[in-house]
C-alpha cells in the first residue's frame, strides 16, 4: 500500500531515536525492484507478551498489527540470508523488502511468535543465546525446540553465549566464548553459525574484528538504519520493537525507510575516546538535497550540522554524553513520503 503517513523532518528523526538501546552500520529483475537500488529493512523483536519485560518485549496485540501491516501492504518479506546474498552480489531487491528477527530464542518466542509468524507465512531468523539453553532455563528455548525451528525452515543465527555486552569480556574470554558458543551449535544443530547479532547491540572496532575473524559472514547491531550495498557487513542497522515503541505509526514508518548511505563516518569506533564525539560523515551522491538533512542526539535535541563541502557534513554534538549508550539519528526526507535513515549509537565509557 501507499505509505500513508507523511510526517515532518522533526517527527520522522525522533522517531528514530525512539530505537532503544541501539550501535551502528559504518564505515529485467523484478517489476517491483527498488527504485532506490537494493536495500532492505530489517526488526528486531526480543520478547512477546511479557508484561514485565516491556523493554524487551513487544504486546500481543501490537505485534499482530505488524503481521497485519505486512501481509496486507506492499512488502516483500525475505528470509535473512537471500538478502545478505543479495546484497553482497549486487542482485537487485524488491522495494520494501523486509526481514523479521528475533534475538535470545525465549520462551515467549517459540510459543507466541513463532505460531503467528507460521500462520503468516512470514520467515524470519532467530539469533540464539546458548547459555540460557544449555542450562535448561524456563524461560527460553530448549535445542529440541530450535531443530524443531531449523527443520521448518528458520534461518538460525547466534547471539553469542549470553545476553551480556560483548565489551564487558576480555578478548581472550570473548574469543573463549565464542568458540564455544560455535562449538555447542555444532554439536545441537549440525552446523556453525554465519551470522551473529551483537548483544545489547554494542560492540567496538576490536569485537567487530574478532567477529570477523571467527568466520562469521555478517554481525547485527540494533542502531537504526537500512541495508544496502554499501554497508558494512559487520555493523548492520536493525529497528528495535518493543513495547515502548511498537506502536503501528513507528512500525510503518521504519517498513518503508530508505537507506541513507554515508562514507568516511567518523569516529570509526563506537567506544569513543573524545566525548562528545566528533562525528562527521560524506553522503553518496543520488540520495536527495542534502540541506534537509536533521540530526538528532540523545537527550540534546536537534544538533547543529555543518558543511564541510558539498556531500561532507559534520555533526556539531553540543556536550559531552553521560556513561553508557548514546546515539546520533539522521534523516532525509524522500519520495512519496519515505524517509532515509542513519543511526549512530556509540559507547560512552565511565
Amino acid at each position: 500500500m501507499p505509505f500513508r503517513r507523511a510526517v515532518s523532518v522533526v517527527a520522522a528523526a525522533a522517531l528514530s531515536i525512539w530505537t532503544a538501546f541501539v550501535p551502528v552500520s559504518r564505515p529485467a529483475a523484478a517489476e517491483a525492484a527498488s527504485p532506490q537500488g537494493a536495500s532492505a529493512v530489517v526488526f528486531a523483536y526480543d520478547r512477546f507478551g511479557e508484561d514485565q519485560n516491556p523493554s524487551i518485549s513487544i504486546r500481543i496485540d501490537q505485534f499482530e498489527a505488524h503481521l497485519d501491516e505486512l501481509t496486507d501492504g506492499d512488502y516483500t518479506v525475505l528470509p535473512l540470508p537471500k538478502i545478505l546474498d543479495a546484497l553482497r552480489t549486487g542482485k537487485p531487491l524488491p522495494d520494501r523488502t523486509v526481514a523479521i528477527t528475533i534475538d535470545e530464542a525465549s520462551r515467549s518466542a517459540f510459543t507466541e511468535a513463532w505460531p503467528r509468524l507460521k500462520a503468516a507465512n512470514l520467515p524470519f531468523t532467530l539469533f540464539v543465546a546458548t547459555d540460557a539453553v544449555d542450562r535448561g532455563s524456563p524461560a527460553h528455548m530448549t535445542w529440541g525446540e530450535i531443530r524443531q525451528l531449523a527443520a521448518a525452515g528458520v534461518t538460525i543465527g547466534a547471539l553469542g553465549t549470553s545476553t551480556q555486552s560483548m565489551l564487558a569480556r576480555s578478548p581472550d574470554q570473548l574469543a573463549a566464548d565464542l568458540r564455544r558458543m560455535s562449538d555447542r551449535f555444532q554439536a545441537e544443530l549440525g552446523r556453525r553459525p554465519a551470522v551473529l547479532a551483537y548483544p545489547q547491540g554494542e560492540y567496538s572496532l576490536a569485537v567487530r574484528q574478532m567477529v570477523i575473524d571467527q568466520g562469521f559472514t555478517a554481525a547485527f547491531g540494533q542502531q537504526s538504519g537500512v541495508l544496502h550495498p554499501q554497508a558494512d557487513p559487520w555493523s548492520l542497522p536493525r529497528f528495535v520493537m518493543n513495547e515502548t515503541y511498537g506502536s503501528a505509526d513507528r512500525f510503518e514508518l521504519a517498513a518503508n525507510a530508505l537507506p541513507l548511505p554515508v562514507s568516511d563516518l567518523t569516529p570509526d569506533d563506537p567506544l569513543v575516546a573524545v566525548n562528545p564525539p566528533p562525528l562527521g560523515f560524506t553522503i553518496a551522491d543520488g540520495v536527495g538535497d542534502s540541506s534537509k538533512l536533521a540530526c538528532f542526539a540523545t537527550g540534546q535535541g536537534r544538533t547543529a550540522l555543518e558543511r564541510i563541502a558539498e556531500d561532507r557534513v559534520e555533526v556539531r554534538i553540543r556536550d559531552p554524553f553521560p556513561p553508557g549508550r548514546a546515539r546520533v539519528n539522521c534523516t532525509l526526507p524522500a519520495a512519496d513520503g519515505r524517509w532515509r535513515w542513519l543511526g549512530v549509537q556509540f559507547l560512552i565509557p565511565e
